[in-house]
């Protein structure tokens, strides 16, 4: 038995896990790489590992980090089995198809940029395409079920927990069995943060002898969500006083539908003007909530009770969903009193960067990021305090009020992430994954109990 890491080694983003066992390799999720452009030169990398050995992917969750070289892994030979939760496969597909689509955009800009300045070099070919995606989706097979076992194979049976971070989301229990030998491994996957609306909370952890865990929040505590909430309601209402637009740059899966479940309960509370113009402008985002109106299975009881009510607790007055481009171009000529949610969540690209644009620049204006930014993004360098940013080759100075809402993060905190540790028992290993250095060693200073490793990557284990 052995075990391998093939990203979000000492980084956030890239998960991609190898277990060996009983003659068979299975992956642990397989993402892509986001922020600098360093990071995102290493998706097309080797892998570690000959994709056509790969007999089972378990997808832990449908976040771009986690999924994201899912068609990749396919186009260089995959033929094994992708197994996930019902809500996670409808995610993915939608997920892996608008990376595929961003990818080809991308490769067709740099063609465009380099026969301008006449470099006639061979044709500038995308990561993978849109059929590389849509053959990957033909992969998906069983379908996994919080808290029922699963046999993948002789010696190797699998346990989804749910994890409560975005719809579908779970943690992953291999109970695996090779020459006599026992082992127990348990994948965190990205755990949720306790205490939020619309989806339960993680589900305790069941015992394990190996733990990989995730370490994103690994150095701090979260602000309490109530007054996140309400310091999200004062910021729009500040901006609408100052006669400007509010900018929140969202990330298409569980940010976008949590920040429309506060607005609606603002606008009922009174907290919100009922003037207020919401703009949904991702048509991702789009998608993924009419995905998330079809898994109750996923909700919590206060959710669940708003559905059988006849509410949808993501409809609110002054909602406008805007799929295509000239209507989000549109959304630029509106002055004041309107709350543009756009990905990506980073900033990284979709249509976020245009409406950064045209309202950096504005006093009257605001942007406020509701989640993580990693090192080298857009969204970090504006968090950090730069004065000017370039947004498609023009710099465009910071004039907008800036606010960073922790509250409402899709992680749990340290202190979530050290009770989920201690409830699995008294691992002999913990293997830190999905974090930036400081805070995993942050968190790897208050594990009391076994050995914890901070693997590099392509790094392998014995179990």
């Amino acid at each position: 038995m052995r075990i391998s890491f093939h990203g979000a080694d000492q980084g956030v983003t890239g998960s991609c896990h190898l277990i060996e066992c009983a003659g068979k390799r299975l992956l642990i999720d397989c993402g892509l790489y986001q922020g600098s452009r360093e990071l995102e030169e290493e998706n097309a990398e080797p892998f570690g590992f000959d994709p056509a050995e790969i007999d089972l992917l378990l997808l832990s969750h449908a976040h771009l980090d986690h999924c994201g070289r899912i068609p990749l892994l396919a186009r260089r030979g995959f033929r094994g089995e992708i197994v996930t939760t019902a809500a996670s496969r409808e995610l993915a597909r939608l997920v892996m198809l608008d990376a595929a689509h961003l990818q080809e955009e991308e490769a067709e800009y740099k063609q465009r940029k380099a026969s301008r300045h006449g470099n006639h070099r061979p044709r500038i070919q995308p990561l993978y395409t849109t059929l590389d995606a849509l053959n990957s989706l033909d992969f998906f097979g069983r379908v996994a079920r919080y808290g029922e076992p699963l046999q993948l194979a002789p010696g190797i049976r699998a346990t989804f927990v749910d994890a409560g971070h975005i719809l579908g989301s779970a943690s992953i229990l291999l109970e695996l069995e090779e020459g006599g030998q026992r082992r127990r491994v348990l994948f965190s996957g990205d755990l949720g943060n306790a205490g939020r609306p619309i989806l339960r909370n993680p589900a305790p952890p069941p015992t394990a002898d190996v733990v990989v865990m995730e370490t994103t929040y690994g150095d701090r505590r979260h602000k309490q969500l109530a007054p996140s909430i309400e310091e999200l309601y004062e910021a729009i209402n500040d901006t609408f006083r100052r006669g400007g637009n509010v900018i929140i740059p969202t990330f298409a899966l569980e940010r976008s539908q949590e920040i429309l479940f506060h607005l609606r309960e603002g606008l009922e509370a009174g907290r919100l003007p009922r003037t207020v113009q919401v703009f949904l402008d991702s048509p991702m985002a789009i998608s993924a909530t009419e995905i998330f109106r079809r898994h109750p299975e996923c909700y919590d009881a206060e959710t669940m009770d708003l559905f059988r009510e006849g509410r949808d607790p993501f409809a609110l007055p002054g909602l406008r969903f805007t799929r295509q481009t000239a209507d989000s171009m549109a959304i630029n000529r509106i002055g004041g009193g309107a709350v543009i949610m756009a990905g990506s969540g980073m900033c990284t690209g979709g249509r976020v960067r245009h409406h950064l644009k045209h309202h950096l620049w504005r006093r009257d204006c605001s942007v406020v990021f509701v989640g993580y930014a990693a090192n080298g993004t857009l969204a970090r360098r504006i968090i950090d305090g730069a004065e000017r940013v370039h947004i498609f080759g023009e710099e465009i100075p910071v004039r907008a009020r800036i606010y960073t809402i922790g509250g409402f993060s899709a992680h749990a905190d340290q202190a979530e992430l050290l009770d989920w540790h201690a409830a699995t028992g008294r691992p002999h290993t913990t293997y830190l994954v999905h974090g930036e250095e400081r805070s995993m060693r942050a968190f790897a200073r208050r594990i009391r109990d076994g050995r914890v490793v901070m693997p590099r990557l392509h790094q392998a284990f014995r179990l």
